[in-house]
């Protein structure tokens, strides 16, 4: 069954009451799963004092507990699409989020260091799961008009948690104990497998009858030592032989990939794909805006504290416009789609992000929050406009390849963050200070979200 419905009541058609409520029931379910998912990228960054007193970890062991979710969650989310479409959407998106809320549970109950990086592991492996299924689960919709609101809801909860990540991190910890802010992803994950057992059909490709494991194995290679490689560029230096030898595996992995796809009988990427051309320019798109917003992102709490002079409790703040922006103009989103088009909505956005990054590279000390939050607002209302480039995406190609699309969609947002990261920071530290490099890199960053208006307006036709 398909549908961003549940199955309607006997007697009660789809647009019925009980129509509506599963359609509710159903985006509660990808929001919550979007959030909690979205929320342990960044919510255990403030804790890294903490959790260095607590657990005796030492720095080595800190970067684990932050890198860790980002490696197998970037690593496995390929692998995590095609299981979806073979085994069951909502089978792989509930028991994505059993293995997420277990290895919440686990953290939280840490008492080491090692334990701790263990489970922020595999609650990669289990986000990795939930996050083409749920994407899968948007892309089999009834209609564009369902496509849309599941699109809208996925990235305005993911908006709502990169930005409240710091500030719930901050408190919990402050307030409480760290482990709360592992131990809040317990109930909410409990809550959203009974939501998703309940309120999502299952659907499947029936034409798959196995799993590309050839395919599956290269797809982790590739993903997981290239995530690996740039994640640890920075600390270890790009010449450094763990490096060298992560970049040049995820290189041969790569070839070896293209190579299993291209002649394997049921291959888990179906190279086709790529023939269309809102698929392709949506997800180069999607990789420009990665490469700049994420790039970014990274640094501008630094930049906020010791250039700006802002307060940790006030650096985290700043972000809770942006998401409150983009939770208010995304509902509206549909009505500027349906006016001018999706390619010319995805575009306005991403150039009124661009303007924004630009008044943000000229902000300077002594500036304060009249001029950060006019900026910030402008990027918040441009996050908003560029919804329809992942229903534009999903909905290019066929549903029985629906988990597939999604988790090509998830790597390209996903790794193309880590790739912004390791360019800003080359822009960073190359330059004569902290100010000039991270203007400099907000400037280039720039640039890349311009570039891809330019590919949207061009292929989201």
């Amino acid at each position: 069954m398909s549908g961003l419905a549940a199955r309607p009541a006997e007697g009660t058609g789809p647009g019925g009451a009980a129509g509506r409520a599963g359609r509710g029931l159903l985006l509660l379910v990808i929001g919550l799963a979007g959030f909690v998912t979205t929320l342990d990228n960044t919510v255990v960054t403030v804790a890294l004092p903490t959790l260095r007193t607590e657990l005796n970890a030492s720095l080595a062991a800190l970067e684990w507990i932050v890198t860790g979710y980002v490696l197998t969650f970037s690593g496995l989310m390929l692998a995590g699409g095609r299981l979806a479409d073979v085994y069951g959407r909502r089978r792989i998106l509930v028991t994505g989020l059993a293995v997420f809320t277990a290895a919440s549970l686990a953290a939280g109950a840490a008492t080491s260091a090692g334990a701790l990086v263990a489970a922020r592991l595999v609650q990669g492996c289990g986000a990795a799961l939930v996050l083409p299924a749920m994407l899968a689960v948007v892309a089999v919709a009834g209609g564009g008009r369902e496509r849309s609101a599941g699109v809208a809801v996925w990235m305005a909860s993911g908006a709502g948690a990169l930005a409240l990540g710091p500030v719930v991190g901050g408190y919990l910890t402050q307030h409480t104990h760290w482990s709360w802010i592992f131990l809040l992803n317990v109930p909410l994950g409990v809550l959203c497998i009974a939501l998703a057992l309940l309120a999502v059909p299952e659907s499947r490709d029936e034409g798959a009858a196995r799993v590309d494991v050839p395919g599956v194995a290269a797809s982790v290679v590739v993903l997981s030592a290239g995530t690996f490689g740039l994640t640890f560029a920075a600390e270890l230096g790009w010449t450094s032989p763990v490096i060298v030898a992560s970049l040049a595996m995820s290189a041969v992995a790569a070839g070896v990939f293209a190579a299993v796809e291209r002649l394997g009988r049921d291959p888990m990427v179906d190279l086709a794909l790529f023939r269309a051309r809102a698929f392709t320019g949506g997800v180069i798109a999607q990789v420009l805006w990665g490469l700049g917003v994420n790039g970014v992102f990274f640094f501008t709490a630094l930049f906020l504290q010791e250039v700006l002079g802002f307060s940790p409790t006030a650096s985290g703040l700043a972000f809770v416009p942006l998401a409150l922006l983009v939770a208010v103009v995304t509902p509206l989103v549909p009505l500027a789609e349906r006016r001018i088009g999706a390619a010319r909505t995805v575009a306005l956005g991403l150039v009124l992000v661009a303007g924004g990054m630009v008044a943000v590279a000229f902000l300077r000390p002594g500036d304060g929050w009249a001029e950060l939050l006019p900026a910030v607002c402008v990027i918040g209302i441009g996050s908003a406009l560029t919804m329809p480039l992942g229903s534009a995406v999903l909905g290019a190609v066929p549903e029985d390849r629906a988990g597939v699309a999604g988790g090509v969609f998830s790597v390209a947002r996903e790794t193309s963050g880590l790739f912004g990261i390791a360019v800003v920071g080359v822009i960073v530290n190359g330059s004569a200070s902290f100010t000039a490099g991270y203007s400099a890199g907000l400037l280039t960053a720039a640039a890349l979200v311009s570039a891809g208006a330019v590919v949207s307006l061009v292929t989201l036709r």
